[in-house]
């Protein structure tokens, strides 16, 4: 190769294009310049991925093949009209858009657009920054302000609401005790279930809107799993439910906080457990997937109705007559904390609801077979 002359900072005019069509090639901004027709000329390999376009489909074509037809008039229209008034408006600028894919997703972009002249014809390039991480980042940090703002309100407003709510409870406990008209008794009660219910209602909004920070060691999660089920059965008898727990013999080892997961499995069990009014069959499985453990709890309750679905984690959104609607939301939050894991919830094949948590595993002797399904000995003894 013959060396660049020294007064010549790019060298002779073939490696300067070389050097400059590799620059644009591997740059990380989307890089498109047309023509005043409006054809594209350079289509680099970012703008293929921002649009999702190969170059071979839009070269020599019109921009407008990738645009939105109301961003294409409006990109002919500024052209049009710098190529009669040479005034730039958005030339030299940065501006923000909203663009779609080849597959119709909109996406938000950031360009700067710049002209040149080479004779007599006049070439327009964008350089271009695909905002979604972005955005999304910033909606996250804007979430995490307004989610700290509002925990700081709730706390506050808890602690005002807590201390009568305690005397009021208090009272009407004492008075419960000595009362002797049934009726009053009636109503004493009511009081009674109510500032329960309304003290369960601040517990939960203080874990939603001030969460705790996580207090992460190795857990057992067959182990865990053991214990709920261990904290239910006896309810689940007096309810004629009977619990299935299907996991490994072996250890399943994850990282995580043990209380908020044990919190986790026991309100979607006790879920479960509300929706069968006349009994049935609640299953805790857990099974090793390659690096993952999957849990499930599932139930043969009537199940989810599909236009619920979308509606279940929003805060407030019970279908039950005593919910709060902040149980399932508490919970998803809980496990999105840990880093890796995964919540979701659905209807099962013929009825009942599944809800499934996925963790990343640092040890499990069994990566595919799990245990014989283990049913409450008591209950089996008893069906005998």
């Amino acid at each position: 190769m013959d060396e660049m002359d020294e007064n010549a900072p790019f060298g002779e005019p073939n490696q300067a294009l070389t050097i400059l069509q590799g620059a644009i090639e591997n740059t990380n901004e989307g890089f498109v310049t047309i023509d005043e027709s409006h054809r594209v000329v350079i289509f680099n390999r970012e703008a293929e991925r921002i649009f999702g376009v190969n170059r071979e489909e839009i070269l020599g074509k019109d921009l407008g093949a990738i645009l939105s037809p109301q961003c294409s008039q409006g990109h002919k229209t500024a052209v049009a009209r710098y190529l009669d008034t040479r005034q730039p408006r958005l030339i030299g600028h940065q501006s923000e858009f909203l663009s779609a894919r080849k597959n119709g997703d909109l996406f938000p972009l950031s360009i700067s657009f710049s002209v040149s002249n080479i004779g007599e014809k006049t070439f327009f390039t964008g350089i271009i920054r695909d905002l979604t991480e972005t955005k999304a980042l910033q909606e996250q940090v804007m979430k995490s302000e307004r989610l700290a703002a509002l925990g700081q309100l709730v706390a506050e407003v808890s602690h005002e609401i807590k201390n009568p709510l305690v005397m009021i409870g208090g009272y009407a406990r004492q008075l419960l005790r000595s009362a002797q008209d049934p009726k009053g008794q009636a109503k004493l009660e009511i009081i009674v279930d109510e500032v329960r219910r309304l003290e369960t209602l601040i517990g939960e909004l203080r874990d939603l809107y001030r969460p705790k920070a996580l207090t992460l060691e190795t857990i057992d999660m067959a182990v865990l799993l053991k214990e709920v089920r261990d904290l239910i059965q006896e309810d689940a008898r007096n309810k004629k439910i009977e619990i299935i727990l299907d996991i490994p013999t072996a250890p399943v080892m994850v990282e995580g906080d043990k209380d908020r997961l044990k919190q986790v499995i026991l309100n979607l069990s006790r879920n479960g457990m509300e929706a069968m009014d006349l009994g049935g069959k609640l299953t805790v499985r857990a099974q090793c997937l390659e690096d993952q453990v999957e849990i499930t709890v599932s139930d043969e309750g009537p199940g989810i109705p599909e236009p619920e679905l979308d509606k279940i984690f929003v805060p407030f959104y019970t279908t039950k007559k005593q919910g709060t609607g902040l149980g399932l939301s508490v919970s998803k939050r809980i496990i999105e904390e840990h880093q890796g894991c995964s919540f979701s919830l659905a209807s099962g094949r013929d009825k009942g609801a599944v809800a499934k948590i996925t963790m990343p595993i640092t040890a499990c002797e069994l990566p595919t077979a799990n245990a014989a399904a283990v049913p409450d000995n008591k209950q089996r003894r008893r069906k005998k």
